[in-house]
Order: C-alpha cells, then sequence, then structure tokens
C-alpha cells in the first residue's frame, strides 16, 4: 500500500528524532517514540513505529534495537563518528585564518551532525598558542571565489591590503588592482595562500585574509607550464612562511639532534650527510629572506650556513647588525 503524504512526514520525523536524541548511550524505547511523535504533531501507534523503522533500514540507515531494562532504538552509524566530529571541530577552533563568528557558526554545524548528547562532549574551547584568530570575516567567502576561479579556468582581480600605524587597513599599490591567474590555495603556518602567476613576475603568493573585493576576469588563465610539475609542499617548505625571496641551494650543517627539525621543514627526500664533532651537513632549496636568516639564527648557533658565501655573508651582516643595535 502507498505511503500517504502524512505518513512520509511522519516517517521524516521519526529519522529526525532518533538523529538528534540517540545514541551508542542513549536509546528510545517505542512508547518513548510515540510521545515524542505525538508532540511533534504526527499521530502514530505501535505498529506503524515498527513499520517505520523497518522502512528506515530497508532504506540503509543504521537504527538497531537494545531489548530489556534501558533498552529501545538508536542510530548507530553517522556520516561522521564522534572521534572525528570533535577532531574537525578542534581545527576550526585553533585555525586562524577562521573569524571567531565564522568558528562559532561552523562548531554549531559540527553539532548538528551529532545527536544532542553527543553534541554536549563537543562544547569545549581549544587554546593555542599565538593563534590569534583573524578580523577579516569575508575570507570564508573570498576561498570559494578562488576555488571557483581555478575551476573555471579564470584570471581574479583583487585590491591587496595592509594595515597602517592607524590600525588601519588600506590598499597597496595606491588602490591599483591586482590581476593574476590563480593555481591553487595553500595552508601554511596558519594562513591561507594563494598561489598565482602574474604576468611579468612569475610565480607569486598572496595571504587570502588580505585580499579584497575579488573578481573573476574574462580573460583565461596564464602560467601554465609553471605549474604542469608544481610541487606544492615543497614550495611551501622553502618559502619559509611565505616570504619571498631570490630561490638557491644552501647548504647547512647541523648538530645532530636538529635532524627532527630539519626533517620537518624539508621532508624525509632530503640527503643527510654525517660529518664530524656531532654534525650533519644537508643542501636544500630556500628563498633567501631576513625570515630564512632569522629561521636559522633561531637555533642559536646549532645550525651553520656553510655556502654559498654571500648568504654566509649575508647572516653575519645580519648578526652584527643586531649586536650593535642592542649593544649596552
Amino acid at each position: 500500500m502507498p505511503r500517504t503524504e502524512g505518513q512520509k512526514a511522519r516517517l521524516l520525523a521519526l529519522l529526525k528524532i532518533l538523529a538528534c536524541k540517540t545514541d551508542s548511550e542513549h536509546r528510545l524505547s517505542t512508547p518513548a517514540l510515540l510521545r515524542m511523535l505525538e508532540e511533534a504533531g504526527y499521530a502514530a501507534e505501535r505498529k506503524s513505529v515498527y513499520n517505520d523503522i523497518l522502512a528506515l533500514q530497508q532504506e540503509g540507515y543504521d537504527i538497531e534495537l537494545a531489548r530489556g531494562r534501558g533498552g529501545g532504538y538508536w542510530l548507530a552509524s553517522r556520516t561522521f563518528e564522534l572521534p572525528e566530529l570533535k577532531l574537525l571541530m578542534d581545527a576550526v577552533q585553533a585555525s586562524r585564518f577562521i573569524t571567531r563568528r565564522k568558528s562559532e557558526q561552523l562548531i554549531h554545524k559540527l553539532e548538528g551532525l551529532a545527536s544532542e548528547h553527543e553534541a554536549k562532549q563537543m562544547q569545549r574551547q581549544v587554546f593555542v598558542a599565538n593563534r590569534v584568530k583573524t578580523m577579516n570575516e569575508s575570507i570564508y567567502y573570498n576561498v570559494d571565489a578562488l576555488h571557483s576561479a581555478i575551476s573555471e579556468n579564470q584570471q581574479v582581480s583583487f585590491l591587496y591590503l595592509e594595515w597602517t600605524l592607524q590600525k588601519q587597513k588600506q590598499p597597496r599599490r595606491g588602490g591599483e588592482r591586482y590581476q593574476v591567474s590563480p593555481w591553487a590555495l595553500a595552508w601554511d603556518s596558519d594562513n591561507y595562500y594563494l598561489i598565482a602567476h602574474e604576468e611579468g613576475r612569475g610565480i607569486r603568493h598572496y595571504r587570502v585574509d588580505k585580499m579584497s573585493g575579488i573578481e573573476p576576469c574574462e580573460a583565461a588563465r596564464t602560467g601554465r607550464e609553471f605549474f604542469e610539475d608544481f610541487d606544492m609542499a615543497a614550495y611551501a617548505r622553502r618559502t619559509f612562511g611565505m616570504f619571498g625571496g631570490k630561490e638557491q641551494p644552501v647548504q647547512l650543517r647541523c648538530k645532530n639532534e636538529l635532524v627532527g627539525p630539519m626533517l620537518d621543514r624539508f621532508g624525509t627526500e632530503v640527503t643527510l650527510l654525517p660529518g664530524e664533532d656531532g654534525r650533519f651537513d644537508l643542501t636544500v632549496p630556500a628563498a633567501v629572506s631576513p625570515q630564512f636568516l632569522g629561521w636559522v639564527a633561531g637555533f642559536a648557533g646549532g645550525v651553520e650556513v656553510v655556502e654559498p658565501a654571500e648568504v654566509r655573508r649575508q647572516l653575519a651582516e645580519l648578526a652584527a647588525s643586531l649586536a650593535a643595535q642592542h649593544a649596552g
């Protein structure tokens, strides 16, 4: 016998009750289900509940029944398990590029994927050192706009903002719009970056939270030849927090206890050459910049630049400049 519209609506109501109210630790008996359906405005009886649950099971919903004291029905399988939802929630809360307001909205949606009992376990705050939430609400939509442009093979134009001493944002280049060919998005050091090709400048990267007024252009993307064999992970490693500089091979000599940090930064494919005095050498491609030199200095003598001589000289000059600046 075909189901009436009222029966279909009751079936959906029953599924919603099971999804919101039940899990492996919280089950609902048939009388409880009848009461909740009635409170929701649906007339039902024991037989109809049994038939509705059977229909849902036949459609692939994993609804189980425990008999005896404390037994009842519950929705046993969901798209995301509770540990998975907690992991996603932690990532959202710890992500600096997602605003606090948007984080709260996303967390509320994640809670909706669990039962109301499990959702209470997810209502926790993750504290991560040195992470300040961005104030740019538009980043949420910037990412979507850039993905769409990549998918449609379109260039994009945008304003690129920077802070002033008055804590106001102003566009760079005197308000002139940037126009680039977007090729990829990268999440590095808690920030989202657009990796793009700009005519006459080659591969460039831009902080997505600093981009404003993104608009697609009719022009097709350029720079395909640069990205045919592009290694995003290697690019992120050698640009050190996405600060630019001239890329070149740099030989480093490190204390043996720094094997871990070197492999974390450059990957396990780099060659380590054991040396004397508890040190090893490795040669890596690096975008040499003040940030790179500062990264080397941060190991307090544990990492030495062996060559090229020009990079070694730059590091020595930086050290001398800092020493003079802080003398006395």
